[in-house]
């Protein structure tokens, strides 16, 4: 057996940990504005795609596990919402958000085994929970290469 497979909860939690770091560093070296821009006809900007998987981390490992409602999370209502950011938003307080969200998330399946079946958001496996935070993830960090390739070749031409 593969030795990475042999932990398999480790294995993902390392790879959760892996994309969490990268959508945060699409940011690093960005100005407000830059962090801001959008580059396509919606309403994603590389600040919204933080505040997004920020949302996506309450829905699956806050609401999903705890049960908590969304409000008492801090987040967003519906995922179209969780893009749009406020008016006071900053990279600063949106990578604070996300980095005590992802810590809330560690915390609320810390103590789970991977086939533990929770309800905040329908019966569900915890196992499947982690599959669908990182299809999100990778998902959203592909996008966010994109956005960050966009912005920097601005500041070139």
């Amino acid at each position: 057996m593969d030795t990475w497979t042999e932990d398999l909860r480790g294995r993902l939690d390392e790879l959760l940990d892996e994309y969490r770091d990268h959508l945060r560093a699409a940011v690093d070296g960005l100005t407000e504005e830059e962090a801001r821009a959008r580059l396509v006809p919606s309403a994603t900007t590389l600040l919204g795609l933080l505040q997004h998987v920020t949302y996506v981390e309450a829905v699956w490992f806050g609401q999903a596990v705890t049960g908590t409602p969304l409000r008492a999370l801090g987040v967003a209502s519906t995922p179209a919402r969780s893009f749009v950011l406020r008016g006071d938003a900053t990279t600063a307080s949106v990578l604070a958000a996300h980095e005590a969200r992802c810590a809330a998330s560690r915390a609320a399946v810390a103590d789970l085994p991977l086939d533990a079946v929770v309800d905040g958001r329908g019966e569900r496996t915890l196992w499947a929970l982690y599959l669908q935070v990182l299809r999100e993830l990778a998902h959203h960090a592909g996008h966010a290469d994109i956005l960050r390739e966009q912005l920097l070749a601005a500041r070139e031409g």
